[in-house]
């Protein structure tokens, strides 16, 4: 009986996925038809590109996990906490500000270009 749930899990998964595409592509399709039908303009001006900072923000989220398990590594070795508490309470903790401290960083840079 596992076998047969261990085999049909990843199937119905990958079923799960394709339909969710089929069904996301054909509200797209409805919406643009509904648009052309009422005699809205489908070539809108696209949003300004909002990706600042992306590889920053990753970059730091990344040094944080890393930090964060390295604190992580040495609260368990000194400490008697257990080992999931240390290392997942750190990646998050150090994650997190990772995270906030770009951000900010993008904010700065933000304020910085509307002011010259």
């Amino acid at each position: 009986m596992t076998e047969i749930i261990g085999v049909s899990i990843p199937i119905i998964i990958s079923l799960g996925v394709f339909a969710m595409i089929v069904l996301l592509r054909r509200m797209e399709n409805q919406e643009k038809l509904k648009m052309i039908e009422k005699g809205m303009d489908l070539n809108l001006p696209k949003k300004e590109n909002n990706n600042t900072g992306t590889a920053l923000k990753f970059a730091l989220i990344a040094v944080g996990v890393g930090i964060g398990l390295l604190v992580g590594n040495v609260l368990d070795v000194y400490t008697p906490l257990k080992d999931e508490v240390c290392y997942f309470s750190m990646v998050f903790l150090f994650g997190g500000l990772g995270l906030f401290i770009a951000n900010k960083m993008v904010e700065n840079k933000r304020k910085n270009e509307e002011k010259s």
